[in-house]
């Protein structure tokens, strides 16, 4: 079997590794499709995320598809949850899963990823994948996830008015849903070139970059998905008095900073996004009924023995959304 390990600091190696076993409880999934996310990436270039440091070679990964490999639902394929929660913490018992104080997630600390060819996970988490939804398109049922957990946070009032401010993949997926569930105007954020041109063409009003004056957006509600202080500001400055911003980047730095006298003045309400909580059996159905278009996000697909250069790639965001292909 062969599989991706981050050693250190853009140090990624595709070896032959035994295959896994699966333990009670578990299915050996063969694994036909992983995504490559903004944390991902982190962990790549910083060897880091947050407060999590790399302890020793870690199988990445944690957005992902697969198909059945053992027992009796051999053959089905599915979408594969990252997130392990321990159903006995405080923040379980609150059905809040996604806080989990003991959470094990998919290509996180010392818990392997999806970046191999076969990996053992919990049977239970593994989600019935429609003949609609592609492999790949499986593979994004994670960050459309987050987007969807996002939207949740966010409050939006019906008809109601947005910013979002970031325009990568999940970005991209909220605008989608925005639309789907009825807002009346929806801002775009966003550096780069083709990344604003796919926000306008996946539903976005108006796209602006983040030197733009937004001030005057007077959005209801503002999510913040790229993980810098500038998006922090522009999703700030684009709300009204009152209004709501949902913080969904993840800063390099673990910090963010923004201006308290502007969020005081303004009276916003913050909410912060900690990947997503029981919403793949809304997400797999978004999917399968067409709300949501998965499959054109993708603009690349790589074997995983050329996984070193998809992160590389990946690194300059030339694309939305790279796929590995196990």
């Amino acid at each position: 079997m062969r599989a991706a390990r981050l050693y250190g600091t853009a140090d990624l190696r595709v070896a032959d590794e035994p295959p896994p076993a699966a333990a009670a409880g578990q299915s050996l999934v063969r694994v036909t499709a992983v995504g490559i996310c903004g944390s991902d990436l982190h962990w790549y270039s910083e060897g880091a995320i947050g407060d999590a440091r790399l302890t020793r070679p870690l199988v990445p990964g944690h957005e992902g598809a697969g198909e059945i490999a053992d027992g009796p639902r051999r053959g089905e394929r599915v979408a594969i949850d990252p997130a392990v929660p321990c159903e006995r913490c405080r923040a379980c018992r609150d059905g809040y899963r996604n806080l989990c104080y003991h959470l094990d997630f998919s290509g996180h600390g010392t818990t392997d990823g999806m970046m191999r060819e076969l990996m053992p996970w919990p049977s239970h988490l593994l989600h019935p994948l429609p003949d609609r939804v592609s492999d790949a398109g499986g593979a994004l049922l994670e960050p459309l996830g987050v987007a969807l957990w996002a939207l949740d946070l966010g409050h939006v009032p019906f008809a109601g008015s947005v910013a979002v401010v970031g325009a990568g993949p999940i970005g991209l997926l909220l605008i989608q849903l925005l639309r789907a569930a009825g807002a009346s105007r929806i801002v775009a954020a966003e550096p780069l070139a083709h990344r604003r041109a796919a926000a306008a063409a996946w539903g976005a009003d108006e796209v602006v970059t983040p030197r733009d004056d937004v001030a005057g957006c007077g959005a209801d509600v503002a999510f913040e998905l790229a993980g810098n202080d500038d998006a922090v500001r522009v999703a700030f400055e684009s709300v009204r008095p009152g209004g709501r911003v949902v913080l969904g980047g993840i800063p390099d730095s673990d910090t963010t900073t923004f201006r308290a006298s502007l969020a005081r003045r303004k009276g916003l309400t913050i909410a912060m996004v900690r990947r997503m909580n029981e919403v793949y059996p809304r997400a797999i159905d978004l999917a399968a009924r067409g709300v949501v278009a998965l499959d054109p996000l993708v603009s690349a697909r790589t074997p995983l023995t050329d996984a070193a250069r998809a992160f590389a790639a990946a690194e300059r965001r030339t694309g939305l959304k790279a796929i590995i292909v196990p």
